[in-house]
């Protein structure tokens, strides 16, 4: 790889990336995520190489993280230039051999389908690929348009924007949808005080439950004295039934890391860490890659940009504690001291890892920080509510009928998270849940 060292060698590293995920030639790419493979994906995407070997024209095979809709997995996306995209659901070795042999002669199977694109999602600057629509095959329109499907009619993808889209293997992908170019606009063009400040007018809190003003928790980390800092990523996601964070890494990892480069930036900070369960293999691995890719690009590690800032990054493994998700336990974790909370009176931005002042934020926040830097605070700040602005991502799951993951603007209630997105619960059952109704941000950060 050639270093990336100013916004030429970022433009080339993104067309590069765009080619990639809108190829001019048919593209198919499986859902591979934790869910995807517990369901069959491996072999699903065995059968696909098979098929598209022996009858396909020239075809690109692919692998992206979770697509969200996880009670559809296996789920497969087909790009071909002037169709939509199109997704397949519930995908078996059987159906996609079918799939494979139908799209070589022109056409669609539109009854395993479960959305098509109207354009796809939005880049960071507003650049959109787009291909003229022609030749479209028979039963296309029999395929709802992804915005009429329930489960996604009422999401807004932020910190989600790229998983399921994008290879999480491959930085140009990455790059391809706008990926470090916020950082590339800090470090040349912001001053840290600039950066804290559009954090903080932003209005985001931390997405790891506790609800703390971001860009307060910035500053008071670069206000407290000393030369060395250091900045944590959470990914201790030990809550039941929860895999948020979990996603996020595996198919956008890359999102978390330039978003700990700017907090780093803005904190005053050379060092991080990511504290990863042990129990996420597939993540660890995706994470691991992309932190060799973005070291390999120069985007880790010495003068990145020329700008004469440094910072790296490294990984710890959890050992299964579900008490090292609190934060001063999982700082004396990466200390290699028993995982145990200390006294609160005790500030981890002022005196957290071997007691230097410590900027920690989980996945999620760490993920929106370069869409506000792109997108602008005020953007942002108009997404949600008073109190609580942004989207919050949430794993459904259980006795619910759609499960999956979902990311929703705050402020929504409950029961349109339950009954509007999850579809309700099976069998025609009602929910008892008490608070049902209530907008999101109440629940969010009172309980």
């Amino acid at each position: 790889m050639n270093k990336i060292r100013n916004l030429q060698d970022l433009k080339r590293a993104k067309e590069k990336g765009l080619n990639s995920i809108y190829p001019d030639r048919i593209k198919i790419a499986v859902g591979a995520g934790t869910c995807g493979l517990t369901t069959g994906a491996a072999g699903v995407l065995q059968e696909i190489k098979k098929e598209v070997k022996e009858k396909s024209p020239p075809t690109m095979i692919a692998m992206t993280g979770c697509m969200g809709f996880c009670q559809k997995e296996p789920l497969v996306d087909v790009l071909r230039p002037g169709w939509p995209r199109i997704t397949y659901c519930e995908m078996t070795p059987e159906k996609a051999r079918r799939v494979v042999h139908e799209l070589s002669e022109g056409r669609i199977v539109p009854e395993w389908t479960l959305g098509k694109a109207e354009e796809e999602e939005f880049l960071l600057d507003g650049e959109v690929r787009k291909y003229p629509l022609n030749g479209l095959p028979a039963g296309i329109d029999e395929v709802l348009l992804y915005k009429d499907i329930p489960f996604y009619k009422k999401q807004m993808r932020i910190a989600l924007r790229n998983c399921g889209l994008i290879n999480p293997e491959d930085i140009d992908e990455y790059i391809g949808r706008s990926g470090y170019h916020s950082l590339h606009t800090v470090l040349t063009q912001y001053q840290p005080e600039e950066v804290i400040e559009e954090i903080t007018k932003s209005g985001i809190r931390g997405r790891g439950g506790g609800g703390f003003p971001t860009g307060r928790k910035w500053q008071l980390c670069r206000n407290a004295p000393g030369a060395i800092k250091y900045v944590i990523c959470n990914a201790d996601e030990g809550d039941p039934g929860a895999y948020m964070d979990r996603s996020v890494l595996e198919g956008d990892p890359h999102s978390v890391i330039e978003g700990m480069i700017i907090g780093a930036y803005a904190v005053g900070a050379n060092e991080g860490y990511i504290y990863v369960r042990n129990e996420y293999p597939v993540a660890l691995n995706t994470l691991r890659g992309a932190i060799l890719q973005a070291e390999e690009y120069g985007l880790l590690g010495s003068d990145i940009f020329g700008s004469g800032f440094d910072f790296s990054v490294e990984i710890n493994r959890g050992a299964g504690a579900f008490v090292c998700g609190e934060s001063t336990a999982l700082m004396a974790a990466i200390e290699g001291k028993l995982g145990e909370p200390r006294a609160k009176h005790i500030h981890t931005v002022e005196s957290g890892l071997w007691e230097r002042p410590t900027n920690l934020n989980n996945v999620e926040t760490w993920a929106n920080v370069p869409v506000i830097v792109a997108r602008g605070s005020d953007w942002f700040s108009k997404i949600g509510t008073k109190e609580s602005k942004g989207t919050k991502v949430f794993s459904l799951v259980g006795k619910i009928k759609n499960t999956g993951l979902v990311e929703v603007p705050m402020g929504i209630t409950l029961k349109e998270i339950v009954h509007d997105i999850g579809g309700g619960i099976p069998n025609g059952r009602s929910s008892k849940l008490s608070r049902l109704g209530d907008p999101l941000e109440d629940v969010y950060l009172k309980n």
